[in-house]
């Protein structure tokens, strides 16, 4: 029989649990940068892995030695990939400088005026009745220049945190393997440490898969640039490839910035007669790329580096973006194939596991 005196101990555990749980949330939330710092140096720690193994045994580099050259080479293409925006900004502020607001909007009411005589369209009527002159608000600017000024400032802090944290994962990854032996209780070491063992070797794969994906990706839309001559067509090839670590909604980002910096790079008093064409077949050239890339890179890389099928691939990013947005896509893969690998080590013998992890 329940007396006051146990179902006052059972509320005070609970709210106790509930206090608990709180504060544990909120330490998180107050830590997140932490967070985000160790996670984006365990993901560089596993591109690297492979290069500092390649340095060891073929190069014959001390294991300290290698990780510091390994490191050095990743800073080095951060600060080329920054110094690359420099030519970028300086012409597009040149272009800017040069806009003839006049002749645009004379180009502009042509192509309506073509819109108007081929499909029969009322271009004028629609905006009007769409109100669009009065939507369109620029006091995203300098809110945009505000928030970029303050992610720059924290950039430096949180680039040499990533980068020691990755420099003592790579340096002491055996201490770690070492350590965590004595904490994991006897009776599933051996299954953890395997999966393990298989997350770091599939995710390493994985994200190395994505790098060839995205250098195909800038291979085929530089080209693309360099047949319409567009200018700073190496940078802007890099930047749009580097989009695509977003899935599906990253290539459409690309084509959106493709068509502003196409347009500003064309929109001298002496361009703006072909700055449309141009854009036009620019953006031809990216769907182009990208249905290559959707039906043929992406399904044979990444099914062959974390061993999924391609449809499994489609309907995790796809339900991770339902659920956690942009974020949730990027991290969707890497998340999956964790939970497979560990599914398959603790839960053998289930028959929906058995299906889905056959060929891990």
């Amino acid at each position: 029989m329940l007396t006051s005196k146990i179902i006052a101990n059972g509320i005070l555990r609970a709210v106790a649990i509930g206090a608990a749980i709180y504060v544990g949330l909120m330490f998180l939330y107050k830590i997140q940068s932490v967070i985000i710092y160790l996670f984006v140096a365990l993901i560089l720690s596993m591109i690297a892995s492979p290069i500092v193994q390649f340095l060891k045994r073929r190069l014959k580099f001390p294991h300290i030695l290698a990780v510091i050259t390994t490191l050095v080479l990743f800073l080095g293409m951060l600060v080329g990939f920054v110094w690359l925006f420099v030519p970028l900004i300086i012409s597009q502020s040149e272009n800017l400088s040069l806009l003839d607001t006049a002749q645009l909007e004379q180009n502009i009411n042509s192509i309506f005026q073509q819109v108007d005589n081929t499909f029969g369209i009322d271009t004028k009527k629609l905006m009007q009745e769409a109100d669009v002159t009065s939507r369109i608000n620029f006091n995203f600017i300098p809110n945009f220049i505000n928030s970029l000024l303050g992610i720059l400032s924290g950039f430096g802090m949180g680039l040499a945190s990533v980068l020691f944290i990755t420099f003592f994962f790579l340096k002491d990854r055996e201490l770690f393997t070492a350590s965590a032996k004595k904490i994991l209780p006897d009776a599933h070491e051996e299954k953890i440490l395997i999966s393990l063992y298989k997350i770091n070797h599939l995710l390493s794969r994985y994200f190395i898969g994505l790098i060839v994906q995205m250098t195909i990706l800038f291979i085929m839309y530089l080209t693309v640039l360099l047949i319409f001559g567009v200018e700073n067509a190496f940078i802007i090839a890099f930047i749009t490839a580097l989009l695509n670590i977003i899935p599906y909604i990253g290539p459409i980002i690309a084509t959106a910035l493709v068509v502003i910096l196409t347009l500003l790079g064309h929109i001298g008093p002496d361009d703006q007669a072909t700055m449309f064409s141009t854009t036009l077949y620019v953006v031809i050239g990216y769907c182009a790329a990208q249905f290559i890339d959707n039906n043929i890179s992406t399904p044979l890389i990444f099914s062959n580096s974390v061993n999924s099928h391609p449809l499994e691939i489609f309907i995790v990013i796809l339900a991770s973006g339902f659920v956690f947005g942009i974020l949730g896509m990027i991290i969707a893969v890497p998340v999956y194939t964790i939970c497979k690998v560990a599914a398959k080590e603790f839960f053998p013998k289930n028959p929906v596991v058995r299906i889905l992890t056959k060929d891990i």
